[in-house]
């Protein structure tokens, strides 16, 4: 009996013990709450553990089993919510911090295999090739499929200077990709600026840390500074962005709007909680284009969305992701934590962003090297810029003649500094 009474015990501690410190700042449990726990279920599951200690061919440790269930328990959840021991969670505040070892790739989880969702700049990943939508199918020889997500992490995780095959299968491609690529110390600087030429600048955000929000503000002064002090646009590239810390995406959206509503969310237990700007428009309202792919995700999502609703912006490329839940990390009192989902975001203009993503004001192609104008509420506008205003082809500019859409987002820049010149004129 008294091992019995240990196993619900400690049953108990499985279902109730994940109040804590919210990640994202997103109340989603109250201290207290009264919980209905399911004593028949529970029952049920320390008889499974007891049947397992008892009769599995071999031993295995306490610790490994209700790890697991915990684990499995927030796995059928969904994708994004997943129990983390306490090397895995110091693992994810490195990451957070912007410093870890490993090979620089967001990943996620298809039809049980590791699936990337962006490489991150200046990483191994990014410069051996790795792509947004490759499926990871091996690492070292042996197959992904259904292997945990997080066991497939620590795998590609490690020392610097130590090397892993990765075998990718890309749309497109009959054969699969084998790549060998030698882990590195990932440090991951999420801002950087340039001009692109005399009054256009270029932010490019890689994912967002705790200090990213700064980082652009500082990077948006020194963009001015360098054009003699103010900016006749600015494009800001979050291509391949997987997302990360939420307030940091609403502080990027409060440099560039005067006022109200950046985004809002709202959790099954919680109110909704509001994100609002503050005054101020840290470029005067010269015109914005924001640049989006497939692997932009999640707080990238809350930039593109808040501006597009806002129409501060012109969003440019093809349908972001379709990330629009929100993850608080919940410490637990041995080092462990849990990553719960706890809210769902909405744009100003309430929509939600889940599965369906953000389509772009204009749809441009870096593959087939196409544009054409989308269905956004800025389509007549960008229609009497893309037909009168083509740019300057001799002017000078720092823009890669490899990348298509950003040679795009160029041209659209000089016209909406032509139309709001013109029209200030007359």
């Amino acid at each position: 009996m008294r091992f019995r009474r240990t196993v619900s015990a400690l049953a108990l501690g499985v279902v109730i013990g994940v109040s804590g410190t919210l990640g994202q700042g997103v109340m989603a449990n109250r201290p207290n709450a009264e919980v209905e726990l399911p004593l028949d279920q529970l029952r049920a599951f320390t008889e499974v553990y007891s049947r397992i200690k008892q009769n599995y061919v071999d031993d295995v440790e306490a610790e490994r089993l209700l790890q697991a269930a915990m684990r499995g328990m927030l796995a059928d959840l969904d994708p994004h919510s997943n129990y983390m021991d306490s090397h895995e969670y110091r693992n994810m505040q490195a990451g957070t911090r912007g410093e870890f070892g490993g090979l620089g790739i967001e990943v996620g989880v298809e039809s049980g295999f590791v699936k990337v969702i962006a490489p991150i700049d200046d990483t191994p990943a990014h410069a051996a090739g790795i792509k947004a939508g490759d499926i990871i199918t091996e690492l070292d020889g042996e197959s992904t499929r259904d292997v945990p997500l997080r066991n497939a992490v620590e795998i590609m995780r490690g020392e610097p200077g130590t090397s892993i095959t990765l075998t990718v299968r890309r749309d497109g491609l009959e054969s699969p990709l084998t790549f060998e690529l030698m882990r590195d110390t990932i440090q991951v600087r999420s801002v950087r600026a340039r001009m692109l030429e005399p009054g256009l600048g270029y932010v490019r955000i890689s994912q967002f840390q705790r200090r990213t929000g700064e980082q652009f503000q500082d990077a948006l002064s020194q963009l001015k500074r360098e054009a003699g002090g103010n900016l006749s646009g600015l494009v800001l590239d979050l291509r391949n962005n997987p997302g990360g810390v939420m307030r940091s995406s609403v502080e990027v959206v409060d440099a560039l709007v005067q006022s109200g509503r950046i985004v809002y969310t709202q959790g099954r237990r919680s109110d909704e909680v509001v994100f609002n700007a503050k005054p101020g428009d840290m470029l005067n309202g010269a015109p914005v284009v924001v640049l989006v792919n497939g692997g932009s995700a999640s707080a990238s999502e809350i930039v593109a969305g808040a501006l597009q609703d806002h129409q501060r912006a012109v969003i440019m490329g093809t349908t972001t992701f379709g990330k629009g839940s929100v993850q608080s990390i919940l410490p637990l009192g041995d080092g462990s934590a849990v990553k719960l989902t706890t809210a769902r975001y909405y744009t100003p203009s309430g929509r939600s962003i889940q599965d369906t993503g953000v389509e772009p004001d204009m749809i441009v192609d870096e593959n087939e090297r196409t544009a054409r104008i989308g269905d956004g509420d800025q389509v007549a506008r960008l229609q009497q810029v893309s037909s009168q205003y083509r740019g300057d082809d001799n002017a000078q500019t720092s823009v890669d003649d490899d990348d298509y859409v950003l040679s795009e987002a160029v041209n659209l820049l000089r016209g909406l500094h032509m139309l709001s010149a013109e029209n200030s004129d007359t």
